[in-house]
C-alpha cells in the first residue's frame, strides 16, 4: 500500500484509490478487486486487476463481472461508466483482440516488464527489481489468502 500513492502520482495524480482488494457481494458470491481507483477528470471508477502470468481469456469475462456490478451497485448516477484494465507479465496481441472484440465494455490489457539495468539518471526514481518482486509476492500472498 505505501507504493500505491508513488504510483497514482506517476499516473498523472487524477486517480484517488478507493481501495485494494475491493469487496464485492453479488448473491452471496464474494469477488474482490485487487485495485479500485476513481479518475477525477473521467469521473468514473477505475478497476485494475494484477495478473503474474500471460493473458488469458476468461480474465476479460471477470473483468466484464466486476464492470457491470460495479455501474449497477456502486456507480454514483453523475458517474460515467466503469473501466477496466488488466496487466499481465505477458500478453499475445491476437488473443486479446479475439477476447475483446464483441465486448462492449471499456477494457484495457496491459503488460509489464522489468530491466536489470537502468540510466543511471533514473535509478533514484525507481524501484529495483527486488523491491518489485516483494512488491509482487506481497500482493499474490495477500490475493492467496482471500
Amino acid at each position: 500500500m505505501k507504493n500505491i500513492r508513488a504510483f497514482l502520482d506517476e499516473m498523472g495524480g487524477y486517480f484517488t484509490l478507493v481501495r485494494d482488494q475491493y469487496h464485492l457481494d453479488v448473491d452471496d458470491d464474494d469477488s474482490y478487486i485487487d485495485l479500485l481507483l476513481f479518475h477525477r477528470r473521467l469521473r468514473c471508477l477505475i478497476v485494475i486487476e494484477l495478473k503474474i502470468g500471460e493473458f488469458k481469456p476468461e480474465y476479460a469475462g471477470k473483468m466484464q463481472y466486476y464492470l457491470s456490478a460495479l455501474d449497477e451497485t456502486v456507480k454514483l448516477p453523475d458517474e460515467n461508466p466503469s473501466i477496466g484494465i488488466i496487466i499481465c507479465k505477458s500478453k499475445k496481441r491476437t488473443r486479446v483482440e479475439y477476447t475483446l472484440r464483441k465486448s462492449n465494455a471499456p477494457i484495457g490489457v496491459a503488460t509489464y516488464s522489468y530491466y536489470d539495468n537502468l540510466p543511471e539518471d533514473m535509478r533514484g526514481l525507481l524501484p529495483s527489481p527486488d523491491e518489485i518482486a516483494n512488491i509482487v509476492a506481497e500482493i499474490d500472498d495477500t490475493s492467496m489468502g482471500e
